[in-house]
């Protein structure tokens, strides 16, 4: 959205929403700006949710798992699990196939882990990056 109709919006002029936009960089508020594609349209349709069990809850297996992870775009979250499994993660592929070569070749390749059990969704309901404000 372009900072004339952000004003708008918000009932300011532009100076004014500029600068507060600025300083909500700033203090890390605004962390990034992206864009949001449509997977399906990107060949990358099919979205599964992977629950991981690692060998150990040591710092240096849970350390070197979230670096491996961080490393592999098809894995668009990643959450450390208070619970049953230690990791909860999204993953995205082109599809059923693509997704069981990522965790043949990648996932269960990663040191540490133990067994993966994979969830997938029939339909998605809701679906936001947006933050109730």
């Amino acid at each position: 959205m372009q900072n004339i109709e952000l004003a708008a919006k918000v009932g300011l002029s532009p100076s004014p929403c500029l600068r507060r936009v600025k300083m909500l960089e700033d203090a890390g508020i605004i962390r990034r700006y992206v864009a949001l594609l449509d997977a399906s349209k990107i060949d990358m349709g099919l979205t599964v949710f992977a629950r991981v069990w690692l060998t150990g809850q040591h710092v240096e297996t849970v350390d070197h798992f979230t670096n491996e992870i961080e490393a592999l775009p098809q894995v668009v979250e990643c959450h450390l699990m208070a619970g049953d499994c230690d990791f909860l993660l999204r993953v995205v592929a082109r599809d059923l196939d693509d997704y069981r070569k990522f965790q043949i070749n990648h996932l269960t390749r990663i040191k540490g882990v133990q067994s993966v059990k994979t969830e997938i969704p029939m339909q998605n309901i809701k679906l936001t990056s947006e933050l109730p404000l």
